[in-house]
């Protein structure tokens, strides 16, 4: 549990740790946040495109774009600053594509000569709800193994690549978990997984060892929130239980105690808008989701804006704190005890 201050009192709230990075990642937290839960986001850092790649391959840091969306989904602010934290250069010679939260990132991560307290300092400014982590401090390649047998390399090429995917891998493989990243997963009530990437906004995370290690141990319920609709070059025609056994084969045995999934009809203008660029609905084929041993949590969960289809932020965040309150009503180590075990 986390001390937390609300309308003046000081009371416990549960300690919710969520694992990802992408736009999908961000939907949720918003919701989310609007909850009485303390949330610690763990965030992928193996993005090399735009103007993230630009940064990391010409300031030798690590890619700030996936934390930039989460701080500002978290963020208590004047809508003006999202705009200001969103905001990408259309002209001016070497500004153009760049986004300017990026750089505010960048430029404090050389103030304080650390990224993660770059971050912190940032999460400050905005009064963020919560905490932001990277998954590790070095900077990581993503490689796929497509099943051609090729190698591609860089997390925004391979979806490019037009072939099923194998496997993804890190380089180099032996990552070092943020040390802050363990400890708030050994401290979670709750571990959520999704909704994002699933070859390179989830697994990534997964890859990390002594991550995943800390996340198999801990007893907290670990929930995955499905993709809404399939990603063209990565998860071509997968079902729901698709996404769950690509996860399991990565990392080697099975893990997860929950799956949210989307059951409500997409419609049939926005599947053809969605067709168009080779994304369909994941289907949520429940005999296999069950014969894994999850439970698997249903309903309508979606919405559709700015031409977008999303999650529904409020609807998803609804059932993880209902999951946690029936979950965690089962007795099990205190954080405490937990802790001084590793000591």
């Amino acid at each position: 549990m986390s001390t937390g201050r609300r309308g003046g009192q000081t009371e416990e709230l549960p300690r919710v740790v969520v694992i990802g990075g992408g736009t999908g990642l961000s939907v949720l937290l918003r919701g989310l946040k609007q909850h009485p839960v303390y949330i610690t986001a763990i965030v992928t850092v193996a993005d090399d495109g735009g103007s993230s790649g630009r940064l990391r391959m010409e300031m030798d840091m690590l890619p700030p774009g996936d934390i930039r969306n989460v701080l500002t989904a978290l963020a208590d602010t004047e809508p003006l600053m999202e705009k200001v934290m969103q905001y990408r250069f259309s002209n001016g010679t070497g500004l153009v594509g760049h986004n300017l939260g990026n750089l505010l990132i960048a430029a404090l991560n050389e103030i304080t000569g650390d990224f993660v307290t770059a971050v912190k300092g940032l999460s400050r400014v905005l009064a963020v709800r919560g905490e932001v982590l990277p998954a590790t401090t070095q900077l990581i390649s993503l490689k796929a193994e497509m099943a051609d047998g090729a190698i591609v390399t860089g997390e925004s090429q391979i979806p490019l690549y037009g072939k099923p995917i194998k496997r993804v891998f890190l380089d180099p493989p032996d990552v070092v978990p943020l040390a802050e990243a363990v400890r708030a997963i050994a401290e979670a009530d709750a571990i959520l997984l999704g909704p994002g990437s699933l070859y390179t906004s989830i697994m990534p995370n997964l890859l990390v060892r002594k991550l995943f290690e800390e996340i198999l141990a801990s007893p907290a319920p670990k929930i995955y929130i499905c993709n809404v609709m399939t990603q063209p070059g990565e998860t071509d025609h997968f079902t729901a239980s698709d996404h769950v056994r690509a996860m399991y084969e990565h990392v080697g045995r099975p893990f997860l105690d929950t799956i949210i999934v989307n059951t409500a009809d997409v419609p049939d203008t926005v599947q053809e808008k969605y067709a168009e660029k080779g994304a369909a609905p994941v289907v949520c084929d429940l005999d296999k989701l069950t014969a894994f041993g999850l439970q698997v949590v249903t309903g309508a969960l979606i919405t559709y804006e700015d031409g977008l289809l999303r999650h529904d932020a409020e609807a998803v965040s609804r059932q993880v704190v209902a999951l946690m309150k029936r979950k965690n009503e089962v007795k099990r180590p205190c954080h405490s005890q937990r802790r001084s075990k590793k000591s």
